[in-house]
């Protein structure tokens, strides 16, 4: 009898992490390092996460002080120097204070620079400081103008010639866009927190979607897969093929006590702060006990408690990529260090074997029942 043929290859998990390099007092000794030694502990991070054996490295974009980075190609070309394999993506690209035709030069330069581990995580951004800064204010119509870049991001990845037209910048008549990229495509994933409508795009566009899941219970966010997988179908997309990724906040230790009591404070502190401006609740300890079980948002416990806990959104989710924020707040660089360390050498291995035998399984029952 012949082996029947699967449809596809199930993609290997992959794991990674995401920072903002944030740079704040340390909530113990009330200390700020200096913007030299926070990059260089930044450049430190993801050359051990690549020593490790982690899939991904992201750097985000911000404009404000207790936040390092608002270039993160240069960082993240600065890093590729240093790493062999993982893969190197902003997290995120704020595309509506951004010309798409620089952000595909950036990247498509990283992309040579790295031996083709570049990518782009594109988002309308969780803070609004890039608005004045870029545009002197917030548009009339931010949904628009996202929309717009982001199809002529899109436009200049798969032309080297571009033909476009919009408002938010001067028309293009065939000019070409250089470097071009070294991968056959340049991923470019679209980052969404908890706008329908951003999923929606995402899986029309057939765009893999990067969920950010930082509160509340994970099942709240199954409808939000749902409509992405949906929205991908309807457009003609296979949604297996269309990778789907979680990120979250979260810090390893060797023992759960030690990474509550280590993590609670700095992130009380963060997000006391963000609270502030945005009118939310203040942190207890209690609720982030409680945020830290299976079934809330944080990953902060000892390697067995997430690795478990990843497993458990795998099945829920059905996602290819799981990418963890340590740094919420400014911890010590040792600490994040061996959270990294942690996370590569025991967590990622145990979920990789894990997830190879679910996905086993799978392939198996497929051909039993395509045998018959």
């Amino acid at each position: 009898m012949t082996t029947p043929t699967l449809p596809f290859e199930p993609r290997p998990f992959e794991l990674g992490i995401y920072t903002f390099a944030e740079r704040t007092p340390d909530p113990a000794t009330g200390l700020t390092v200096s913007p030299g030694q926070r990059m260089n502990d930044l450049l430190e991070e993801i050359e051990l996460a690549d020593q490790v054996g982690l899939d991904v490295f992201g750097v985000g974009e911000h404009h404000r002080p207790d936040y390092l980075v608002s270039a993160p190609s240069v960082v993240l070309a600065a890093a590729a120097t240093r790493t062999r394999n993982i893969r190197l993506t902003s997290a995120v690209t704020v595309l509506g204070t951004e010309d798409p035709v620089r952000v595909y030069q950036q990247f498509a330069t990283l992309d040579l620079i790295s031996g083709g581990r570049a990518e782009i995580m594109a988002g309308r951004g969780s803070f609004a400081e890039s608005f004045p800064l870029f545009l002197g204010g917030p548009p009339v119509d931010y949904d628009a103008l996202f929309a717009e870049k982001l199809d002529l991001l899109l436009g200049v990845r798969d032309q080297e010639h571009v033909f476009w037209q919009g408002r938010s910048r001067p028309t293009l008549r065939g000019e070409g866009v250089y470097p071009r990229h070294l991968q056959k495509e340049l991923p470019i994933w679209l980052a969404v927190g908890g706008t329908p409508s951003s999923a929606r795009r995402a899986g029309t566009l057939g765009l893999p979607m990067a969920l950010a899941i930082i509160g509340g219970m994970p099942e709240r966010f199954v409808p939000f897969v749902n409509l992405f997988r949906e929205a991908a179908r309807a457009a003609g997309h296979d949604p297996a093929r269309l990778p789907l990724g979680i990120n979250s906040h979260g810090f390893i230790a060797p023992t759960s006590q030690q990474a509550a009591d280590e993590a609670f404070p700095v992130h009380a502190a963060v997000m006391n702060r963000l609270g502030r401006e945005r009118g939310w609740p203040p942190i207890t300890r209690a609720h982030f006990e409680g945020d830290r079980s299976l079934r809330g948002a944080l990953f902060v416990g000892d390697p067995q408690q997430v690795t478990e806990k990843i497993l458990f959104q795998h099945d829920l989710f059905g996602h290819q990529r799981f990418l963890l924020q340590m740094s919420v707040g400014t911890m010590p660089h040792a600490q994040i260090m061996r959270s990294i360390e942690l996370y590569g050498t025991e967590v990622a291995p145990a979920v990789r074997a894990e997830i190879r035998r679910r996905n086993a399984g799978t392939a198996g029952l497929q051909a039993v029942q395509n045998s018959d």
